[in-house]
């Protein structure tokens, strides 16, 4: 079996719908939510979209205990204070993935504007505010949530992941690699995060004038 992977922010749109495709490729998946009862009430209703697939769903903190990779999908505006409450059971053997992107529509500003990250990203940001020893990945920033939930429509896009460790990268992208339409790519280290951040501004554009759900393809690898 495969290793369980917690979302933290699973109630949302990207969480919860990354949750259906990994639960279908057969990883297993615990839903967290600041909220106990609609973390519960996510897995329930994965469960009737997947039955076959095992969800469970719980409070953050709780969630974060049951399983080794930590994918954090919340919105930007809720970055830290999770990370903040996530600090006394992140220990150094978890490994924070971060789906997070700085749009400034965090700050009621357009969606296709960036903010300004004093780290450089969302992800050098996580990785400052994680505890010693706990290390971050960056990936995940260009996938239609609205495709993952649609479990009638087929993926087929890369997907980008930094990170400064190889064994690290390589562990979440034999993850992403099990939702089938969904090809992981090694673009370096963590500072390049900010690049594929962004990427996610530039699709929303691209969706809003095309009205579409776009993806990223990178040709030649």
């Amino acid at each position: 079996m495969a290793e369980p992977i917690a979302i933290i922010g699973g109630t949302g749109a990207l969480g919860y719908g990354l949750a259906l495709r990994w639960g279908l490729a057969g990883v297993p998946v615990v839903i967290g939510s600041r909220d106990a009862a609609r973390a519960a009430e996510a897995a329930e209703r994965a469960r009737g979209a997947v039955p076959e697939a095992r969800f469970e769903g719980y409070e953050n903190v709780e969630a974060a205990t049951r399983a080794e990779v930590v994918l954090l999908t919340v919105p930007f505006r809720n970055q830290s204070e999770t990370l903040t409450n996530l600090k006394q059971v992140l220990a150094p053997s978890r490994l924070v993935v971060d789906a997070t992107v700085p749009l400034a529509a965090a700050v009621s500003g357009r969606a296709t504007r960036m903010l300004g990250v004093w780290q450089g990203s969302a992800a050098q940001q996580a990785q400052e505010m994680v505890p010693d020893g706990v290390r971050v990945v960056s990936a995940l920033h260009t996938v239609s949530a609205a495709s993952c939930a649609n479990l009638e429509q087929p993926l087929d896009e890369d997907v980008l992941v930094c990170g400064d460790h190889q064994e690290d990268k390589e562990r979440v992208m034999s993850l992403i690699d099990r939702i089938d339409g969904l090809r992981s790519v090694d673009v370096g280290r963590l500072e390049m995060a900010r690049i594929a951040e962004s990427l996610t501004a530039l699709l929303i554009a691209i969706n809003v004038r095309h009205k579409t759900h776009a993806g990223i393809k990178i040709t030649g690898v």
